[in-house]
């Protein structure tokens, strides 16, 4: 089993995004709101207001995609699916997706 993180910047992106997993077999996800720590800082914590030059004037949010998946060699498949709707994490403001080895989980199966 691998823990697919998908941390999408283009929010604008978040259905097309959701379709290609659905395409690719991954229909059980989490999708949260999310932000970056330099975010979180300059507009939250006063002291570290002087961050917003570095992280820009206005508040910027994504999405983070959590699955526990069973195929392990998904992820050169989501890319190359991902780079067809012009997601392409290896350009800068994309965001960023991976995978982590997940060694337990404890899960109520449907009967």
């Amino acid at each position: 089993m691998e823990l697919l993180v998908i941390i999408l910047n283009k929010t604008e992106l978040l259905k097309d995004v959701t379709c290609v997993l659905v395409e690719q077999g991954i229909t059980k996800a989490t999708v949260l709101d999310s932000e970056g720590l330099g975010q979180f800082l300059a507009y939250e914590i006063p002291i570290f207001a002087g961050l917003r030059s570095l992280v820009g004037e206005t508040k910027s949010h994504n999405r983070t995609i959590l699955s526990v998946i069973d195929e392990k060699d998904i992820l050169p498949k989501l890319i190359k699916a991902f780079k067809e709707i012009e997601l392409d994490f290896t350009q800068s403001g994309s965001g960023i997706i991976f995978t982590i080895p997940v060694n337990d989980a404890v899960k109520k199966d449907k009967a």
